[in-house]
């Protein structure tokens, strides 16, 4: 009689790690591409302390490169003080500019605040 073979309706040991091997590969991929979504998803989300970085660095950068014009156009034209204060003007006007269009966007991005359960009737029936 012959002997039945040892793995007998189990299968090899090899074909078990290639298969978990294949998962966890297929899972990483998986992750990568949700890490990679968030990621891209995600400027909206920004903390408080990221939002008034980033606004107070566009408008200081802003009164500092037209600073650094009118400082230039002095120098280069002998118009001293007027061309930097002129410039510092143009800068601060430009900086009130990036300031609010930085804001708009960020407001665009994030949704607004719903209001809690019961607040839309009560506004309803005050009208």
């Amino acid at each position: 009689m012959e002997k039945p073979p040892k793995n007998q309706g189990q299968p090899d040991a090899k074909e078990v790690t290639r298969d978990l091997a294949s998962r966890i590969a297929s899972a990483k991929r998986e992750r990568d591409l949700e890490d990679n979504r968030a990621l891209r998803d995600d400027p909206g989300q920004m903390t408080g302390l990221a939002r008034g970085l980033r606004i107070g660095t566009e408008f200081i950068a802003a009164i500092l490169v037209g600073t650094g014009f009118g400082y230039l156009i002095d120098l280069g034209l002998g118009t001293s003080p007027w061309g930097l204060l002129i410039m510092f003007l143009v800068g601060f006007a430009a900086g009130i500019l990036n300031v609010t269009r930085v804001v708009a966007q960020m407001n665009q991005a994030s949704p607004p605040p719903s209001a809690p359960a019961g607040e839309d009737e009560k506004k309803i029936d005050d009208v």
